[in-house]
């Protein structure tokens, strides 16, 4: 489990296909920190590291990830967000993020806000996911606060910490992003349709 406060920034430095999978060579500050087996966000999507290389990590996403996710998009120099996940005995900072990535959605506005900044997005209605005013979002592996909340559309306002030490600052209008949905909205919803 992951909170969606993002500990580092992530560089691609390699990426192999094999069949169906894509390996991803990622280079960070707290790659000489990780494990084998261990679990790390990336944009939001969890996976698992493969192997530790001095500076750099390897993970791998499969088919399925790939086609859920913007991880098919990345090239050598993306920059993803990176989170570990949480501490039992750590601070909950976030809000409860799984790292499974529900789908993606387009910037389809950016406005500087005279030192914060506002970006509107939308994702497609057809898999049903919602938004609620004030509620949480998760946005490349970030937990947000969403509003404007409409049925395929929401806006998010960045701090300026946020924006320097996410890769949010990346985001461009038309830049496709991960969305991870808030989980109790995902269970109310499912209860709603019984």
């Amino acid at each position: 489990m992951f909170t969606g406060i993002i500990e580092s920034i992530g560089t691609i430095r390699q990426i192999q296909t094999e069949g169906k999978n894509k390996h991803f060579q990622v280079v960070s500050d707290i790659s000489k920190e990780l494990k084998v087996d261990q679990s790390v966000a990336h944009d939001g999507v969890c996976l698992t590291v493969t192997k530790i290389d001095q500076d750099t990590h390897w993970v791998t996403a499969i088919d399925e990830t790939l086609k859920k996710s913007n991880l098919d998009k990345l090239m050598p120099s993306s920059v993803v967000n990176l989170e570990r996940c949480m501490l039992n005995n750590g601070r909950f900072d976030g809000h409860i993020v799984q790292g499974h990535v529900d789908q993606t959605a387009t910037c389809t506005r950016i406005e500087e806000k005279g030192g914060s900044w506002e970006f509107d997005f939308e994702y497609d209605p057809a898999l049903q996911n919602v938004t609620v005013e004030k509620g949480s979002i998760t946005v490349n592996g970030t937990s947000l606060t969403c509003f404007n909340s409409d049925l395929n559309k929401f806006t998010v306002a960045i701090i300026p910490y946020t924006y320097e030490h996410t890769s949010i600052k990346n985001v461009k209008v038309g830049s496709v992003v991960n969305l991870e949905f808030d989980i109790v909205g995902k269970y109310v919803k499912r209860l709603m349709n019984l």
